[in-house]
């Protein structure tokens, strides 16, 4: 019998996880910031447990990262960890750490294990390797090509196989990054990434008959961007994947906000329910361009010509549209959430789990159903306007063109 595909979103906090869900992800990924590799995100076992209860009753799974490379201190305190975790019965763990493996198997025995990408796996002896130690799936490394993935599908075919097919991309090996660390006394390794990556650098070049003179390298009065990665994106290529072999294509950003889940969950669910359908193949690509996004690559899929995976330009994600409101509640009426500026009389679109609708001419109420010309985000006032006719927006989010 052939597996189902699935697709896997990103959750940093419980109501991401519900959009995830809501617009078409089969599960999610989340870790709480003690030994995930993502410290800022807002899990604690109150709400893992609700997330999981949640997910479980629409019949999805959740997957907890217990992804650090552990150090003496945080093998002293796992146990204990995880032993909580049994409890909220999460769907399987994520890790990457031989020692965490031992402890998750004698903790967590019956809950499957799925080895990060963290560990760089890119061979099938190696795959082979975790398969004998009870891993069930390989998030494979950023590294793998397509011709590696068929390879290690054909060698170990009952092994499950995970790819990253969009986010932010690391410029470290498999993201084993000491950058952060070093700079900043804050490792990527547990958690706390600070992106060095990112950061705007001034480069020198010294001749070697004028040791010591240093001349500044710089592309403009705002230095350079050597190590900033555009963003990958494998939307083109899901069928080569599926025929590869991978069972689970996975998104990146669990720091990312709830537009950024919505907009690319959807984008791909699309995707992978019409791969034969090219109009709906075009419009849902065209919907990652409307999220803040460096540029897209193609990372290692496959070989390139030519630089295409950085930008040198600058390290800020940008877009030409602009997230401006959430539904909060309603049918006919909608109560907003206001993120950013909107003006009467502006167009709008609304995004919602069953498609994408126009406002062509929003007019925005108060609480009295005073009409009114502008409305700011910063506030924690709610606004009403109405909704397109016949549209369910629950889970629905409001954005503008904004260039």
């Amino acid at each position: 019998m052939t597996k189902k595909l699935e697709l896997l979103a990103p959750a940093g906090d419980l109501n991401k996880l519900k959009y995830a869900l809501a617009f078409g992800a089969d599960a999610v990924y989340l870790g709480l910031p003690a030994f995930s590799l993502r410290a800022k995100t807002g899990f604690d076992f109150s709400t893992l447990k609700e997330g999981i209860t949640y997910a479980h009753k629409l019949k999805k799974q959740v997957y907890v990262t217990v992804n650090i490379f552990a150090h003496e201190d945080h093998v002293k305190s796992l146990p204990k960890f995880l032993k909580e975790l049994a409890a909220c019965k999460p769907d399987a763990i994520i890790l990457s750490d031989p020692g965490v493996l031992l402890l998750v198997k004698k903790y967590l025995p019956k809950t499957p294990i799925h080895l990060s990408t963290q560990a760089n796996t890119l061979n099938s002896e190696a795959v082979k390797f975790w398969q004998k130690n009870g891993v069930k799936r390989i998030i494979l490394g950023r590294e793998a090509s397509l011709e590696d993935i068929k390879r290690i599908h054909r060698a170990v075919p009952k092994m499950e196989l995970e790819v990253f097919v969009h986010g932010a991309m690391c410029m470290s090996y498999s993201g084993r990054c000491y950058l952060s660390s070093w700079l900043n006394g804050r490792s990527a390794n547990e958690g706390s990434c600070t992106q060095p990556c990112r950061w705007e650098y001034n480069l020198y070049i010294e001749e070697p008959l004028r040791p010591g003179m240093m001349m500044p390298l710089q592309e403009d009065g705002g230095g350079t961007y050597v190590l900033n990665s555009q963003d990958l994106c494998l939307f083109d290529y899901l069928n080569d994947l599926i025929k590869a072999g991978v069972l689970s294509f996975k998104i990146e950003g669990r720091t990312k906000s709830t537009y950024y889940v919505s907009t690319v969950v959807r984008a791909y669910r699309l995707a992978l329910d019409n791969l034969k359908n090219k109009k709906v193949l075009v419009e849902a690509k065209s919907e990652l361009n409307k999220i803040d996004n460096r540029g897209y690559t193609t990372g290692f899929i496959v070989p390139v010509a030519g630089v295409d995976r950085q930008n040198f330009a600058t390290s800020k994600a940008k877009s030409e549209w602009q997230v401006v409101g959430e539904v909060v509640s309603g049918a006919k009426i909608l109560e907003i959430a206001i993120h950013n500026s909107i003006k009467s009389g502006e167009e709008l679109e609304l995004l919602t789990p069953t498609g994408c609708y126009k406002i062509k001419s929003v007019q925005i109420y108060d609480n009295k159903q005073v009409a009114l010309t502008e409305v700011h985000g910063g506030t924690n006032n709610t606004y009403f306007i109405a909704a397109p006719k016949g549209v369910k927006a629950e889970f629905g989010l409001l954005r503008k063109k904004i260039k």
